[in-house]
């Protein structure tokens, strides 16, 4: 039997047994579906849906097009990408997910951006947003400020090299079958080629001509479009705060923490974090409110990397939001959720990596060395943690010398045509 006719029996087996454990722990179910809900009340819905509203808005007004013709020459040679995607990136990283795949999904329907373009566009601009980062991870679950540079470094950085990465994947013949609005072959748009920023506010007004929306009926698209996302958003948030707290009453769990203990022991790293990435697996903040209130005897620097590992990742509550959103193009999960494992291992490791030249300068030496294990742990010179988070930057180095060198000889080969 294929797997295809396998996945409809397991499904409906795994609910069923869901359904059980829900009966079997009435208490539990209702703690965590209240718990889940007070998430998406109290954090999601205030964070996410007034950026899901500016979105849309900004898309009937044109920006995405004003930012296509400014970045185009930019986001091309680096990311293969529309310059399109850079608005999409700066919105993503500013709002968090899942607003980049909302934003790419949107490109896609307005033929804007190919599949391969759109599966390298949303592979990196789904990112933790800064407030998060900020103020629940480093001021919340680590109560440390100062935790926010290297977390944010590793993070965004980590994604920045998940971008360049992307850059291979897919056709190297694709292209977006819609003319870039940077690049209108028409008279017109080559009586404007006098000043880049003039063609990009003349590539915003025709695509707001074309949209031909009132700005009343505009808002109130937004909105209803915005409302019925971020209701999945919270659904899907309550689903996995339901189905993590049911496996945990079940046992499940605790099996899964045997397993990752043994491994984490095996490549010398705490066995203690094995409970935040379960977690984290699972539920972003729920993984990262674990990592930062991991033991006290944990160092520092492997609670920062495990939190770095969970916000990259995202969980599958995140991964569930993005698949929601990608069901309705023709762009596929899987480059996504390899994209996601390769940025949760690049952050943690640039966050072993980087501690000592970045933290160095702002905790006290001593108390980051009081914080250590002895010689004999995961960090000594040599170790596998070292191995491991070297490798990771070598990768980085590597990455980012073949892609400054490939964006030098396009530019090159650019301006030899031009001449």
């Amino acid at each position: 039997m294929s797997l295809k006719k396998l996945g409809l029996p397991l499904m409906i087996v795994s609910l069923a047994s869901l359904l059980l454990l829900m009966m079997r722990f009435p208490g539990a179910y209702l703690e965590s579906a209240l718990r889940g809900l007070a998430i998406w009340w109290d954090v999601l819905f205030p964070s996410l849906f007034p950026f899901f509203i500016i979105s849309e808005v900004m898309l009937g007004f044109g920006i995405v097009h004003l930012f296509g013709t400014l970045l185009d020459p930019l986001m091309k040679p680096l990311f293969r990408i529309p310059g399109s995607g850079g608005f999409v990136a700066a919105m993503g990283y500013v709002s968090g997910y899942p607003i980049g795949a909302k934003l790419t999904a949107k490109l896609w329907e307005q033929n804007m951006v190919t599949r391969d373009e759109g599966e390298r566009l949303v592979a990196f601009t789904t990112s933790s947003d800064p407030i998060f980062l900020i103020g629940a991870v480093s001021v919340g679950f680590f109560h440390d400020p100062k935790m926010a540079v290297i977390l944010a470094i590793s993070h965004y950085g980590g994604g920045f090299l998940i971008g360049l990465l992307m850059r291979f994947h897919g056709s190297r013949q694709s292209h977006s079958s819609a003319p870039s609005s940077g690049s209108d072959q028409s008279p017109q748009g080559k009586k404007e080629r006098r000043g880049r920023i003039r063609r990009a506010f003349a590539a915003m007004h025709r695509a707001r001509m074309e949209d031909g929306r009132a700005i009343g009926e505009m808002l109130r698209q937004a909105v209803e479009s915005s409302l019925k996302l971020i209701i999945v958003v919270g659904g899907l948030v309550v689903f996995f705060s339901v189905f993590l707290e049911l496996l945990t009453q079940a046992g499940v769990m605790k099996n899964l923490y045997f397993v990752l203990e043994y491994l984490l022991k095996a490549a010398g790293f705490p066995a203690s974090l094995s409970e935040a990435l379960v977690g984290g697996l699972f539920e972003v903040t729920l993984g990262a409110r674990s990592a930062g209130e991991a033991a006290a005897s944990i160092p520092l620097p492997f609670k920062a990397a495990a939190a770095a590992f969970i916000l990259s990742w995202g969980g599958l509550s995140v991964h569930a939001q993005i698949a929601s959103i990608l069901h309705a193009t023709n762009l596929r999960y899987l480059p996504f959720m390899f994209a996601r494992l390769i940025h949760a291992v690049l952050a943690a490791g640039l966050v072993l990596v980087l501690w000592n030249p970045v933290m160095g300068r702002i905790l006290p030496a001593p108390a980051f060395q009081q914080a250590l294990p002895d010689p004999g742990f995961a960090w000594a010179p040599g170790g596998f943690a070292d191995r491991i988070a070297y490798f990771c930057l070598l990768i980085g180095f590597v990455t980012a010398a073949s892609f400054i060198w490939s964006l030098v000889r396009s530019l090159w080969r650019k301006l030899y045509a031009g001449r």
